[in-house]
């Protein structure tokens, strides 16, 4: 009987090493926009975006600090399997979207794809109106649903606050299953997650645990850590149409020629080091470390470097970090990484029109001046004004970003 034990359990080992791990799948993704009223740049929209984007990385370097006793540093980043696929909603320039699934039974949700962050959080069942118009997420219904008995709060640049408690549950993704992944249960949203100024559900962070608020692996580091993925990446193509979340691997139809790596210089955020950005041809500044992140709508960086930015381009400063340039002579604009050049569109550079009259138009670029002193913002922030250019992979199996040309 002991014998036969064995060898069936052999069978079913040698059975299980011979089925091949699942295809990459890939999450449609879908957008917004709510930065331009016909066509005109509504400035106060977009400078929220910009508060809600500086308390975010704010948050994250105090969780960083908190989690690995070390200060957020910029000095180190100032130097020279099987995939899924989920589609994207475009929520018109201002946040991608698409779909998961969370608890037993399972149940869908939209949720902002957000690598500049690490916690995934929903709308719970004991939310009032403040979550009104969102899917709600009950754990008192999913059977693989733990209480951690902790509170978390997350403050925005608004002053209003994302609070509640943490589980554990099972989050579905592109056909891939995390257990066990930590969770934060909204009992009450802050006033731009609700549904009339946020159209998805929750918020996913895809960056590393180091940046937790709630101390934990993100989702795909948890499909990572549990050997669910062939390979332990993910890709985004962000644009006005086809947009989408590969899982696990790259979808190669999504980009032309090859695929330029650049490290991670600190795990936490995705940081890199950029070589310059350049306008008309001219390098306006060079060397400087950056965030890619598919949560924010703009390219961020000083005020300084900004200000320099835009006077080789002769703009018109008009306050709160933003300048305008005439329509009709829009200048060319790229970004150089690991020594490649990577063209910002006359699209995704122009922001819109910044009056009705349509003759100045505002500019995608902007400053972020400094909150409390704090250096964290010196950084720059890529946000979806880049990365609409170009292909972006995740890699957390090498530590590295990539980028490649849209197909």
């Amino acid at each position: 009987m002991c014998f036969l034990s064995v060898f069936f359990l052999v069978a079913l080992l040698a059975l299980a090493a011979a089925l091949p791990h699942p295809s990459p799948l890939s999450i449609a993704l879908r957008k917004r926009s709510t930065l331009t009223v016909d066509g005109v740049v509504d400035l106060s929209a977009v400078r929220s975006h910009m508060a809600h984007t500086q308390t975010k990385f704010l948050r994250g370097a105090a969780a960083f600090e908190r989690n690995t006793g070390r200060s957020w540093s910029r000095s180190k980043s100032t130097v020279r399997r099987a995939t899924g696929s989920d589609p994207l909603t475009d929520d018109s320039n201002d946040r991608w979207y698409g779909t998961i699934t969370v608890g037993t039974p399972a149940v869908e949700y939209k949720v902002d794809f957000d690598t500049g962050s690490a916690d995934l959080f929903l709308p719970a069942s004991n939310c009032g109106s403040t979550c009104e118009g969102h899917t709600l997420y009950n754990p008192n219904i999913s059977s693989s649903a733990v209480d951690l008995h902790q509170m978390f709060e997350l403050t925005y640049g608004d002053g209003s606050t994302v609070l509640g408690e943490q589980y554990t549950d099972t989050v579905g993704i592109a056909g891939f299953t995390a257990k066990n992944q930590t969770l934060g249960a909204a009992s009450q949203y802050s006033t731009g997650f609700q549904a009339s100024n946020f159209a998805p559900d929750g918020l996913m962070g895809m960056a590393f645990e180091d940046i937790s608020v709630f101390t934990a692996n993100s989702v795909m580091q948890t499909l990572v850590a549990e050997k669910t993925l062939s390979e332990a990446m993910f890709a985004f193509k962000l644009a006005s149409s086809g947009s989408e979340l590969r899982i696990g691997g790259v979808n190669s139809a999504l980009y032309t020629g090859s695929i330029t790596y650049t490290p991670v210089t600190e795990q936490g955020f995705w940081l890199i080091n950029g070589d310059a950005i350049s306008a008309n041809g001219k390098e306006a500044f060079t060397n400087f470390p950056a965030i890619v992140d598919t949560g924010t709508t703009l390219i961020l960086g000083d005020e300084s470097t900004v200000g320099q930015f835009y006077n080789a381009l002769n703009a018109t400063d008009i306050g709160g970090g933003f300048y305008t340039f005439p329509c009709n002579s829009m200048p060319s604009v790229s970004i150089t990484i690991s020594g490649r050049v990577f063209a910002l569109s006359a699209e995704t550079f122009n922001l819109g029109s910044y009056d009705s009259s349509g003759e100045s138009c505002v500019g995608a670029i902007a400053a972020t001046g400094s909150l409390g002193g704090n250096s964290l913002l010196d950084t720059w922030i890529l946000g979806d004004t880049f990365l609409r250019n170009v292909y972006s992979v995740f890699d957390i199996g090498q530590l590295r970003v990539g980028f490649a040309d849209l197909a």
